[in-house]
């Protein structure tokens, strides 16, 4: 049978509605936190400082920034600035479902989405202003595009040697064949390329793409078409990954991987509660059970030597490496996820699959004993007729086995009758579909806690709305303010408004001119110069830096905390989660 088109778009759109359904709900939380700031105040600034910036810090977000400058510039706002990921994270769920289609059936792929789509990690980073959610949409894409290539490469003149067919009349099919072919692992390198440039990590998905290459034991001319395109993928990395080196300092408060590490991503890729992950992994353990479903011949991709690579070699490479050089968070191999709702999928498809037979066989059964027995109206050869439906039905079945089955909806099963493929009325196919979809449905409402936590601003490392809402009901203009260290700036930054009228006592050179994040300070000694003339200084601070065992390396950090904390003493607090306002007043002269 065809799978028709309708069913593929179906199974494509639904996912992408849900996923952007979810991404939409509480996606205006009413405050940014720190990473998110900085997407903010620097994608605002003119291209030249934003292309200064980069030549010191964050080069490696330097393309996400660029685009989220016109974006900014439209409408500057907290909505405006996550509807890029919310709009990736909803491309990405349409693309699991297309690909999920492709190398299975339609409802495999609806069911890949779905589960995408309800997945609170998933859902987490469609509500960031941060570049990760667009590089899990560009992996997903240049999976989706390596599969079309490698079928384009190995069916484009029927032979996967290249060798031609030697009928000159076949010339314009072979160079049409070419032309795909080329054109195809042009859009692949082209797609990894770019999403590299978002995030150079993501450069792990060539390790998971040649992994797969490897398991559906390609012929040797999609190995060199892959190679060629993965070889100019790295050459564009290249200078990003010279200058990102330079400013590994940024990367510095990751910390080796602990014991928990795996169990904690496992659980952020399936669903962190026991309802959801129990269930999960006994699906994605059928899905891989030998032999793989469908069996794949040589140089034909089937779903589990897609999904298995892409779910567990970036992670794993990534961890590896951080346990000498720490580099890894799960925020990093978020584009990973893609791999462990496919082959929930494939492993869903196959419980369905093996339900079918044992219906097929009890169906032949009483078939057989009906007509041992003499049943009334059937004679002998009536019985015989009715196990060779059954048999034909059995083959397919097997048929449907083969991956590329019919599609989703009525009338697209693998039955030969209208008998066996009915349930009370209801066509088999179209029934499994939507119990797959009420799973989904309910792991969805067992994890609205974990979302619906999700979506509060007190869930993430800090709110800087909220310390610049409290410096506008505690700081009158005028009033000086330090920030210690002078990260803490970002709250200004984010939210200039709460911080109008007050003097910044350590600005030499703002942010945006400085060509840094937080702005240029004065020296140590100006510094002294400005805090002896001062009464009292309001002061944000992280809470690490308040504490007696931060001693920074910058000395005009070291002159805010020892001055602060020698010639004046706390008069008045506001503490929130990751961030402190304090006023200190001058302590009286001793008599």
């Amino acid at each position: 049978m065809v799978v028709k088109r309708p069913q593929v778009a179906v199974a494509v759109l639904v996912p992408v509605l849900v996923m952007f359904g979810i991404g939409l709900w509480g996606i205006d939380r009413g405050g940014m936190w720190r990473d998110e700031a900085v997407t903010f105040q620097v994608a605002r600034r003119s291209l030249p400082q934003i292309w200064q910036l980069l030549h010191s810090v964050d080069a490696v977000h330097g393309l996400y920034y660029l685009l989220m400058h016109p974006v900014l510039a439209l409408h500057p706002g907290e909505v405006a600035l996550r509807v890029p990921s919310l709009c990736a994270a909803a491309a990405t769920a349409g693309l699991i479902a297309a690909l999920g289609a492709r190398l299975a059936r339609p409802r495999v792929g609806l069911w890949a989405g779905l589960l995408y789509a309800v997945t609170p990690m998933a859902g987490h980073f469609a509500q960031e202003g941060r570049s990760y959610a667009l590089v899990a949409a560009g992996v997903a894409a240049s999976t989706l595009l390596l599969a079309r290539a490698v079928t384009a490469d190995t069916d484009g003149n029927g032979r996967g040697d290249g060798g031609g067919c030697g009928d000159p009349e076949d010339e314009p099919v072979g160079r049409l064949a070419r032309h795909a072919r080329v054109v195809g692992w042009c859009a692949y390198g082209g797609v990894v390329a770019v999403t590299v440039l978002l995030h150079e990590f993501a450069v792990l998905i060539l390790l998971a793409h040649a992994a797969t290459l490897a398991l559906a034991r390609m012929p040797r001319r999609v190995w060199r078409d892959w190679a060629c395109a993965a070889g100019a993928v790295l050459l564009v990395l290249l200078p990003l990954a010279l200058i990102s080196s330079g400013q590994a300092e940024q990367v510095a408060w990751l910390r080796p991987p602990g014991g928990g590490t795996v169990e904690r991503l496992l659980r952020s890729f399936t669903g962190p509660t026991q309802l959801v992950l129990g269930p999960y992994l006994l699906l994605i353990a059928l899905a891989l059970r030998h032999p793989f479903t469908p069996p794949a011949r040589r140089g034909e991709l089937s779903l589990p030597t897609v999904a298995l690579p892409l779910l567990l070699l970036p992670p794993a490479a990534l961890i590896a490496v951080s346990r000498h050089w720490p580099l890894y968070d799960d925020r990093y191999v978020l584009y990973a996820l893609a791999g462990a709702p496919l082959l929930a999928a494939a492993g869903a498809e196959r419980l369905v699959l093996a339900a079918r037979r044992v219906g097929l066989a009890r169906r032949e059964a009483d078939g057989l004993m009906r007509g041992v027995g003499g049943d009334p109206g059937l004679g002998p050869g009536a019985g015989s007729g009715a196990g060779s439906g059954a048999g034909a039905g059995a083959g397919a079945g097997a048929g449907a086995n083969s991956g590329s089955g019919p599609g989703f909806g009525p009338g697209f099963g693998p039955w030969s009758g209208p008998e066996p493929g009915l349930v009370r009325g209801v066509r088999v196919p179209y029934a499994a579909t939507l119990a797959g979809v009420l799973a989904i449905t309910l792991a969805f409402v067992s994890q609205l806690p974990v979302l619906r936590q999700d979506r509060d601003p007190a869930h993430r490392p800090d709110n800087l709305a909220v310390v610049s809402a409290a410096a506008a009901q505690r700081m009158s203009p005028g009033d000086p303010v330090l920030f210690l260290p002078s990260l803490g700036r970002r709250s200004a930054l984010a939210y200039p408004k709460g911080f109008h009228g007050t003097r910044d006592i350590a600005l030499e050179e703002p942010a945006p001119v400085s060509g840094t994040l937080y702005g240029r300070e004065t020296g140590p000694d100006e510094l002294r110069r400005r805090l002896a003339g001062l009464d009292r200084v309001w002061v944000v601070a992280e809470p690490y830096a308040l504490k007696s065992a931060w001693y920074p390396s910058d000395p005009t950090e070291r002159v805010k905390v020892t001055v602060v904390g020698e010639e004046f003493v706390p008069q008045a607090e506001f503490v929130r989660k990751g961030s402190i306002l304090r006023l200190y007043v001058r302590r009286a002269p001793m008599m």
